[in-house]
């Protein structure tokens, strides 16, 4: 899935007041974290994820593979954080055009 970079900004403003959701530790992105991600993802469309700092693995990396096993997109990276976005079946999040 491809967004535009409006729709981006968008997103970007949504997750700004957002607490991250999960953390990634040290073991990196375990099968038990990539689930996590997906249910929340599930329930919620756009999530916030926190890299804790003896996680020495690249946070931009981090975040593409994540997305990848979650069938999301990644939003923003920013810091030790970055924001994914996965529509719902029944959207909640109304993107702009």
């Amino acid at each position: 899935m491809q967004i535009t970079s409006k729709q981006r900004a968008y997103l970007r403003s949504l997750a700004m007041d957002m607490e991250p959701v999960y953390q990634i530790g040290k073991e990196s992105l375990t099968p038990e974290i990539v689930r996590g991600l997906d249910e929340a993802l599930a329930a919620r469309e756009l999530i916030k994820v926190s890299v804790q700092k003896n996680c020495e693995d690249d946070i931009r990396t981090l975040c593409d593979m994540a997305a990848g096993r979650t069938r999301a997109v990644p939003v923003q990276v920013i810091g030790r954080k970055f924001v994914l976005y996965r529509p719902a079946k029944k959207p909640k999040i109304e993107l702009p055009r």
